[in-house]
């Protein structure tokens, strides 16, 4: 029987295993509605999906809705025709559990929840009113996470759910679980159902004070964030509780995704409660079976974001990112600085069809996402050979992950370039030019040894210096391009003369350069 995919730690930094061998997730979300629907994925998906070199995983959801109709009455036709499929093209797949919550609405739970609310009651804004939606006409009915029926019969569906899984994926083509989707309470800091009431003044439990070295009510506790800090405890014992059946069923990673926080927004106006980055610390608490944290990215500033995510032990996983052209060069930034472990453009089998609908260009701007941010203008020219790059490296790259010896790069706002720092030299990277369907640049760089080093990536040059203070020259004994195949070179060009030069073009690439000092 084949080994369950887990993670674990292998130089200090979490690793997903799959089959016994670290995997690194290169794949993409697909749009919510896609894998409701058997002959949609084979007639429009999956052809889509074999076109994209390199992908070596898909994110697809499973909604309670669809699994469980009738009460106790389960239906996994379509989750079965998902692996089946999916192992069939030799993909593997990454469940989101659309339960109890999806962006902050209880949009996917089953009529016969929708139909008892005081049996499965809903958040409550202030003065006694249902929680309204932001967003025009999109659904924002949200039960409570104080609802503890609603929270224990979404545990039984998603225990039901991994016992199948169990049953029927011996081959484990699915290899991580996303508990819920983008958690928290939309318009109001804290939820105001009679339940939520009496808790709201309670003292904090025990752990929180423990951890935080405050005591007292959560508003004596955590003054004007009280009613956040209230709701992810809330939110982060119910994904455990769910998560929890789901393990005991079949022990695969879980993890949870965030809607991230932009300042200065307040607690409501993003999901209120969800795991953002300052909310981490007590998530892990509350919910100690979510293996990790991680961030939906449609802000421009990618690097600050992994930055936080990859921090404090969390292991960088992107489930949602960009599909504009930016993705071909921000995956280079995400493997080779910050050791992730997956990255995945969000719509991604529209990569070769031009986008239409479903994302309203006012619901963007409230966000504060430019509409650019689900373009996929040069995406299909340039991440597939991203993807194929790294893939074929990812040896080298686990080789290297963590340790000095590699780092990366990706162009943000005005900056024109940045400085590495390596052993024995820096290198200063300028950024080339951008326009509209070409990637920024964006790269990976790994010195082999103090004179050798590995390039890959887009849209830069590179400048080899000594360090400060040696009073040397740098000069090049050898510049190749090639590729990678299953971790082995295979050169291609010598660049000598007019072409003596580290410089990467638009299209993703490599190159091996050794250097020397005189």
């Amino acid at each position: 029987m084949k080994l369950l995919p887990k993670l674990e730690m292998n130089n200090g930094l979490a690793t997903l295993y799959v089959d016994g061998k670290p995997f690194f997730a290169l794949g993409g979300e697909l749009h919510n509605s896609s894998a409701s629907s058997t002959a949609y994925m084979r007639e429009v998906v999956w052809p889509g999906l074999r076109q994209i070199d390199g992908l070596n995983s898909v994110i697809a959801t499973v909604s309670w809705q669809q699994i469980e109709p009738g009460r106790g009455r389960f239906d996994f036709t379509v989750l079965d025709d998902l692996i089946a499929d999916a192992r069939q093209e030799g993909i593997r797949l990454v469940l989101i559990w659309f339960g109890l919550w999806k962006n902050g609405a209880s949009s996917y739970v089953p009529s016969w929840v929708k139909r008892d609310p005081v049996t499965y009651f809903p958040c409550v804004r202030g003065q006694g009113t249902q929680l309204g939606s932001r967003f025009g006409d999109r659904d924002s009915y949200t039960i409570s996470p104080l609802c503890d029926a609603a929270v224990a019969a979404d545990a039984r569906a998603f225990a039901a759910v991994m016992a199948h899984i169990r049953d029927v994926d011996t081959d484990h083509t699915v290899i991580m679980m996303q508990v819920e989707n983008e958690i928290g309470l939309l318009g109001s800091a804290r939820d105001y159902s009679p339940v939520a009431n009496a808790k709201y003044p309670e003292p904090i439990p025990q752990v929180v004070a423990e951890a935080y070295g405050v005591s007292g009510s959560w508003e004596q506790a955590f003054g004007d964030d009280a009613q956040e800090y209230f709701m992810a405890w809330y939110y982060a014992r119910a994904v455990q509780t769910i998560a929890t059946a789901g393990i005991q069923e079949l022990a695969l990673p879980m993890y949870v995704n965030a809607w991230l926080q932009q300042d200065p927004d307040r607690a409501g106006a993003y999901p209120s409660g969800g795991p953002i980055a300052k909310m981490i610390k007590l998530w892990r608490l509350a919910a100690p079976s979510i293996c990790l944290y991680a961030p939906d990215i449609y802000l421009p500033d990618f690097e600050a974001v992994v930055a936080e995510y990859s921090a404090d032990g969390n292991s960088l996983f992107i489930p949602e990112a960009r599909t504009n052209v930016s993705s071909a060069a921000a995956v280079f930034l995400a493997f080779g600085k910050y050791n992730a472990i997956g990255f995945n453009p969000f719509g991604i089998e529209d990569l070769f069809a031009p986008r239409s609908g479903g994302f309203d260009p006012a619901e963007l701007a409230a966000l504060n996402i430019d509409v650019s941010a689900f373009s996929n203008e040069g995406t299909a020219a340039y991440l597939p050979r991203s993807y194929c790059l790294i893939s074929n490296m990812l040896g080298t790259i686990a080789r290297y992950r963590g340790t000095k010896q590699m780092t990366g790069f990706y162009q943000y706002g005005d900056a024109e370039g940045c400085m590495l720092s390596f052993s024995k030299y820096d290198i200063r990277i300028a950024y080339g030019r951008t326009s509209p369907g070409k990637p920024p640049a964006g790269g990976l760089v790994i010195e082999v040894d103090a004179d050798n080093f590995i390039f890959a990536g887009t849209n830069f040059l590179a400048l080899f210096l000594p360090k400060k203070g040696i009073e040397k020259h740098v000069g090049y004994v050898m510049i190749q391009e090639g590729e990678y195949q299953d971790d082995v070179w295979r050169p291609g060009r010598i660049l000598n003369g007019d072409e003596q030069r580290v410089g990467l073009r638009d299209v993703p690439q490599a190159l091996q350069v050794e250097v020397f000092q005189y």
